[in-house]
């Protein structure tokens, strides 16, 4: 049984609320109506225990919405989550406070994911007691020790706050909260995107050898492909709140089937000067996700688009074992 089974997930979010929101005058009469955001539309997809699952796609896409929504830090306005075989979609803060110790995460910022009142073995020391990890005090700081070593920090810096520490540094110590309460599931939201390039391989190398170290699973969010292809066993690409094509990540690089994935590859560019693929470029904007094209989200700039692509959404394709794409061109 999988670890984080999703089905279907929704979330949409309410613009123009208030008092006066939505208020427009229409052929001379005043009228109210709301603009939703469709940021997450029928998204499923399954993460087995130990292994590393990312989603990626551009930036506005919803991949990190449905990362905070499958942990629930946004309640989902559709579809259902499964963890561990419990259908958590519609606990409360209460019934979800167990799990709380059983998955955690990793912020893209460390600069401003960490408590700047708390030194850094007090972030380590705070959650153990809380979630009863560790018994005494004692045993707390010992463990947030024996952490920090793991992760790159220094004992002696364990009393710092965390102004005094690189912007690489404090990832590490993100990393060391995440793991301090021993989680089952780790969602890493872009947890390289703001650092520096020298760095990211670094924070990329030790995620992968705590994973093979603690055993957890990851749900891992990017938009740089390089990372991606690095770090994850299997791959879901996104383009405006629905997935496109998924599976593992040796089928993914090597042979894209969706357009929009095919696109995506061609856009990197190489250390040769050539490109992953030789596909044409995407042409036209994103559209907004307050009004998103009928049929497939991606039939407006798709080079290869049929009458078809408007009238209903793609279903699901296995082109092979475990290799999924949602497109009606795909046989």
């Amino acid at each position: 049984m999988a670890l984080v089974e999703v089905r279907d997930l929704v979330q949409r979010f309410e613009l123009d609320r208030g008092l006066l929101g939505g208020l427009r005058f229409e052929g001379g009469r005043l009228t109210r109506r709301l603009r939703v955001v469709s940021a997450v539309d029928g998204v499923s997809f399954h993460i087995e225990r130990g292994e590393i699952f990312s989603l990626v796609g551009e930036s506005g896409c919803g991949k990190s919405t449905v990362a905070r929504t499958v942990i629930k830090l946004l309640e989902p306005k559709g579809g259902s989550v499964f963890f561990d075989g419990i259908d958590i979609t519609r606990h409360t803060r209460r019934q979800m406070l167990p799990l709380r110790r059983r998955v955690q995460m990793i912020f893209q910022d460390p600069y401003a994911s960490l408590n700047p009142r708390l030194s850094v073995m007090e972030t380590l020391t705070e959650p153990m007691i809380f979630h009863r990890v560790a018994a005494t005090p004692e045993e707390a700081e010992a463990r947030a020790m024996a952490l920090l070593e793991r992760v790159g920090i220094r004992p002696e810096q364990a009393g710092r706050y965390p102004h005094q520490f690189s912007g690489g540094q404090r990832q590490r110590i993100g990393i060391a909260r995440a793991l301090a309460v021993e989680p089952e599931l780790i969602v890493a939201d872009e947890p390289v995107s703001a650092l520096d390039v020298s760095i990211q391989a670094q924070i990329l190398n030790l995620l992968m050898d705590l994973r093979e170290e603690f055993g957890f699973s990851c749900l891992f969010i990017a938009h740089d492909l390089s990372v991606v292809r690095h770090i994850s066993d299997r791959v879901a690409i996104m383009y405006l709140g629905r997935i496109a094509e998924m599976g593992d990540k040796r089928q993914i690089f090597s042979s894209p089937r969706h357009p929009y994935t095919e696109a995506l590859f061609s856009a990197v560019p190489q250390l040769s000067g050539g490109r992953i693929l030789n596909a044409p470029p995407l042409e036209g904007e994103v559209p907004s996700a307050i009004d998103p094209p009928s049929g497939c989200r991606f039939r407006t700039r798709c080079p290869r688009a049929l009458p078809l692509c408007g009238e209903s959404l793609p279903a699901a394709r296995e082109v092979e074992p475990g290799h999924t794409v949602f497109c009606h061109r795909v046989e």
